[in-house]
């Protein structure tokens, strides 16, 4: 495991540092950029002057992947493509992500599997370039799985009581600290809730419950009294939302995939001038709700379409990208895939890794709200089926 990690590490700086290099920055990693800078400067949460949209809209961000970009140093200037240091620090969180998938894979299928799961993952093209973008994936990615980790830390046996309450307060002060990286971890926290009431462990419930607000809820208070409602942690899921389940929505991609669904935006956006992206975020709800009551038989067939792209990793995000990338994303994919499936049969009963199940499952949810990406795959899904795919690789081994 030690060797797959430093090795993941080396993989990750090289891709970062040597071939993806002098790249655009995109809008996401502009906007990214943008609040790290106003936070460094003292200026609040809120993006600066010397951020260009163009015709793109402005989104409301969590707070979490600025604040760890400032953290970092990369809010001191204004930068033209990805700051050498966010590829480094993101290269080391990678590795880290790649131990906790090792440690996964160990606890499913003992030493073997865990350092078969950790070579997996320093190699698997996806995790590999994706410390190079200034995208809140990677930071996200070790959160969410360290979370799940240490919440089933705490379910399993043989920890005392003290060691449990200690293990689930980490997993809720990670989820907290994911949610506010990516909202996407709030589908996570109640599936992780239910899970340990129906195994009556109503205090680690609790226990991990409260841990989760007390990291978000500073946060949520700040943008009730900022903007007048509830909002845990940003604005982004209204307009995900819209984008997800328009009238013209093929089943995959954000609006930068679906250019006229974009257009549609720009033209909803202009039919309410003035209104900052928080202001937004309920009428993009309205409005798609209505639309999804009035058309249920093709909402069904919409899920259905989501379904496919969930599992199959094409679609309109894919065709952004260069046919290298889209053929390194989809054969590392359909190479792992069989592994999966074999190493999923066979695993023990006792030996499920149930918590990342469940948060490859909230990942899932994700992408049927809202829609398939793969962005919204890589962090948490296919670790998943990593840890899956290192136990068919354990059974194959003289």
């Amino acid at each position: 495991m030690i060797a797959a990690v430093v090795g993941g590490f080396a993989l990750r700086l090289a891709f970062g540092l040597l071939y993806w290099t002098g790249k655009p920055l995109t809008h996401d990693e502009q906007e990214y950029l943008s609040l790290a800078r106003s936070l460094t400067a003292g200026h609040g949460f809120v993006y600066d002057a010397a951020l260009e949209s163009g015709t793109g809209a402005q989104f409301g961000r969590a707070p979490g992947y600025p604040v760890f970009l400032a953290a970092i140093g990369a809010g001191r200037r204004v930068f033209e493509t990805a700051p050498s240091r966010v590829k480094i620090v993101q290269a080391l969180v990678g590795a880290a992500g790649v131990w906790v998938i090792g440690a996964w894979g160990r606890r499913s299928w003992g030493t073997s599997g865990g350092a078969i799961a950790a070579a997996i993952a320093a190699v698997y093209p996806p995790l590999v370039w994706m410390p190079a973008y200034v995208l809140s994936e990677t930071l996200y990615s070790a959160l969410a799985l360290g979370a799940a980790y240490a919440l089933q830390l705490a379910v399993d046996s043989g920890a005392s009581t003290s060691g449990r309450w200690t293990r689930a307060g980490a997993a809720g002060l990670l989820m907290g600290a994911a949610v506010l990286v990516r909202p996407d971890m709030i589908f996570f926290v109640p599936l992780a809730a239910i899970w340990l009431i129906l195994r009556r462990s109503y205090a680690l419930a609790a226990a991990v419950v409260i841990a989760c607000l007390v990291v978000v809820a500073p946060w949520t208070i700040r943008n009730a009294r900022l903007h007048g409602r509830l909002m845990l942690a940003a604005a982004t899921g209204g307009v995900n939302f819209w984008t997800g389940n328009h009238p013209l929505a093929t089943g995959e991609g954000d609006l930068a995939a679906n250019p006229a669904i974009k257009q549609a935006d720009l033209e909803f956006r202009a039919a309410h001038p003035g209104l900052t992206a928080e202001a937004l975020e309920p009428i993009y709800y309205r409005e798609s709700l209505r639309y999804i009551v009035g058309h249920p038989g093709w909402w069904v067939s919409l899920l259905a379409r989501k379904s496919f792209y969930v599992a199959v990793p094409v679609g309109a995000s894919y065709a952004l990208h260069s046919s290298r990338y889209r053929l390194a994303a989809v054969v590392s994919y359909l190479l792992l895939l069989p592994f999966t499936l074999a190493g999923l049969w066979r695993m023990p009963r006792n030996a499920r890794p149930t918590a990342l199940f469940l948060l490859a499952g909230s990942a899932v949810l994700v992408c049927l709200v809202f829609f398939p990406q793969e962005r919204y795959r890589t962090p948490v899904i296919d670790p998943a089926l990593i840890v899956c795919a290192a136990g068919a690789v354990v059974r194959l081994r003289p």
